[in-house]
């Protein structure tokens, strides 16, 4: 066998394409013939064409689906971006930041199902303990059956995410602070800059690429949550909570619509490769002018 050989290349490269198709390429295609047709998932499917897309973006709760999504992103851009930034500074800014590090960490990695369960018990109208709080402070008007009033019920999702992600941040964002040259940091602690004007300044400006990269992964996230939702509301009070991915599954599960659903997933992939690209092309524009 000649090293040289032009097959070689592809024969190397062939299991791990074997694998990308069965796992990805071949239900991405799958799923795309399956939005053609009309298909409950026992009878034989029937060739509708594009009606489900059709469908699709006549219904009203699945393109509300989207607005709610927006709001998610949104919200969590705030609570989990903006804060993980902040508290990356304030972490970066101590001695001994391990305590703190794993403290604002931990909820990362604890099973979204068993976090949303916590909270469910926290918020609950009844026995939670923040309307307790509310109740013995003398604030009885800002108790709310929080998960089941329309008018708090995907705030109060935002929050529980920002709680739980805002750590996963924090972490990249220290990561990035770790990376500027300490000569850099402490010349301007000579300077007299305070540690806000550090991190306005120095640090945040010194990681751009990082801030960019975590508001991706939020508005990517964003999109497809899910467990979250599904747990907490699952899409109520009246589909006000109701994300594309909940909507999904009630459709494909619950109403037995294969075909509808699978249109809704294709809808839904394209969305999510979309935003990634254009936000991409924007980021290179960005830096091309910056470097111009």
């Amino acid at each position: 066998m000649k090293p040289t050989a032009r097959w070689i290349p592809y024969f190397l490269v062939a299991p791990a394409f074997a694998i990308f198709s069965l796992a990805i390429l071949g239900p991405i295609i799958a799923t795309f013939g399956l939005s053609l047709t009309d298909w409950d998932g026992f009878s034989t499917p029937s060739f509708v064409g594009f009606e489900n897309f059709v469908r699709a973006f006549n219904d009203k709760i699945y393109m509300n689906s989207y607005w709610h999504a927006g709001i998610y992103i949104a919200a969590t851009l705030v609570l989990e971006v903006v804060v993980g930034l902040l508290l990356a500074g304030l972490v970066s800014s101590k001695r001994n930041t391990t305590f703190y590090r794993v403290a604002f960490f931990t909820p990362v990695m604890l099973p979204l199902v068993v976090i949303s369960v916590l909270w469910t018990f926290l918020l609950n109208p009844d026995l939670g303990i923040l309307n307790r709080i509310l109740g013995n402070l003398g604030l009885e008007s800002w108790q709310h059956i929080w998960l089941g009033d329309q008018s708090t019920a995907l705030l109060s999702i935002s929050v529980i995410s920002g709680w739980i992600f805002a750590g996963f941040y924090m972490a990249i964002f220290y990561a990035g602070f770790q990376r500027i040259p300490s000569t850099i940091i402490e010349s301007a602690r000579l300077d007299g800059a305070s540690e806000w004007q550090l991190l306005r300044g120095i640090k945040i400006p010194m990681i751009k690429n990082l801030t960019e990269v975590a508001i991706l992964l939020c508005f990517t996230g964003g999109i497809q949550v899910f467990d979250l939702v599904y747990v907490l509301t699952n899409g109520g009070p009246y589909d006000t909570t109701q994300v594309p991915t909940t909507y999904l599954v009630r459709v494909v599960f619950r109403d037995q619509q294969m075909g509808y659903g699978s249109a809704l997933a294709v809808i839904l992939t394209l969305v999510v490769v979309g935003v990634g690209l254009i936000y991409n092309k924007v980021r290179t524009k960005a830096d091309a002018v910056v470097e111009y």
